[in-house]
């Protein structure tokens, strides 16, 4: 009989012992799957231009803050590289520094069954970068295509009438990779359609490498977008032809047509974007969103201007 009941007090313990544990499984599975649940984020995938790399990054870290489960991935590599990887899917927006091309926009649709939906998300104007030292305060469209282009006849600084101080005279040319939109850009704009850049540049990579090389070269030039400048480099003026305004890239030089060299800044998506992507847009166009484009050294779109095309 005491055998019985000591037998059946251990199996109620054992009972307890197993609901209890029972329970703190629960419970930590239940906490586990919280965590889980709030730690997962939405992602976008946005890459492209290095032009707007610092502006897409500088609205990557804003919006975290304004939609924390929301992560937007911002990486660079060219305007080329963004396009193709909209044609291919792998990226939710594609960052350019100049217009899809037709064959590029083909190319989505038969790859993806979507057309390329374009945004104008600000203005960039593409300045003229000249070591801090130099005395070259301003220059010509006309000079800077006899300098880049094939055939170009200016090769030495003193044909611009600039002395230098010690050492070559020779114009050492910065320009940028041929995946780059401001490569393509530069090239018809300055260099003009079906001429094409004269060898022996030394061509970088990014927009930031551009600047950071021409301020450790001092017979250097070289083009990037204003946003990019340095105590160490000096913008120049840029004139449309000889005799004309020569005018700084500024905010209001470029939005009111004054500066020669500017360009919008684009967006593309597959189509209509939709959730978490079409949101994300929506508040880059905003006035918060482009106040970022001001403070990140860019040119905001002008009020009530349209965005898409």
């Amino acid at each position: 009989m005491a055998i019985a009941k000591l037998t059946s007090v251990r199996k109620g313990l054992l009972g307890i012992a197993l609901g209890s544990l029972a329970l703190v499984l629960a419970a930590s599975f239940s906490i586990g799957c919280k965590r889980e649940k709030k730690a997962k984020k939405t992602v976008i995938q946005n890459t492209g231009s290095d032009t707007m790399v610092n502006l897409a990054q500088a609205w990557a870290e804003e919006y975290t803050k304004i939609e924390p489960s929301v992560s937007v991935e911002v990486s660079g590599g060219g305007s080329g590289t963004g396009i193709a990887a909209l044609i291919n899917g792998t990226v939710d927006i594609s960052n350019c520094s100049r217009k899809t091309e037709p064959v590029e926009i083909e190319k989505a649709k038969q790859n993806t069954g979507k057309e390329p939906k374009e945004y104008m998300v600000g203005y960039d104007a593409l300045a003229v970068y000249v070591h801090k030292t130099s005395a070259l305060e301003q220059i010509t469209l006309e000079q800077l295509a006899d300098i880049y282009a094939e055939n170009g006849k200016i090769t030495k600084w003193s044909q611009l009438g600039v002395t230098m101080p010690a050492g070559s005279d020779e114009i050492i040319r910065i320009s940028r990779q041929s995946n780059s939109g401001t490569y393509h850009y530069f090239r018809e704009a300055i260099l003009g359609k079906g001429r094409d850049f004269k060898l022996g540049s030394r061509d970088l990579h990014g927009s930031k490498d551009v600047v950071e090389l021409v301020s450790k070269t001092p017979t250097s030039i070289g083009y990037s977008g204003m946003g990019y400048a340095t105590g160490e480099v000096k913008m120049v003026r840029v004139a449309k032809k000889k005799g004309d305004t020569a005018y700084a890239p500024t905010v209001e030089n470029t939005l009111n047509g004054s500066y020669p060299i500017a360009r919008p800044l684009y967006m593309y998506t597959l189509g209509e974007p939709t959730g978490a992507v079409k949101t994300y847009m929506e508040w880059a166009h905003s006035d918060a969103g482009q106040e970022i484009v001001t403070k990140s050294g860019y040119v905001p779109l002008p009020k009530q201007s349209a965005k898409t095309n």
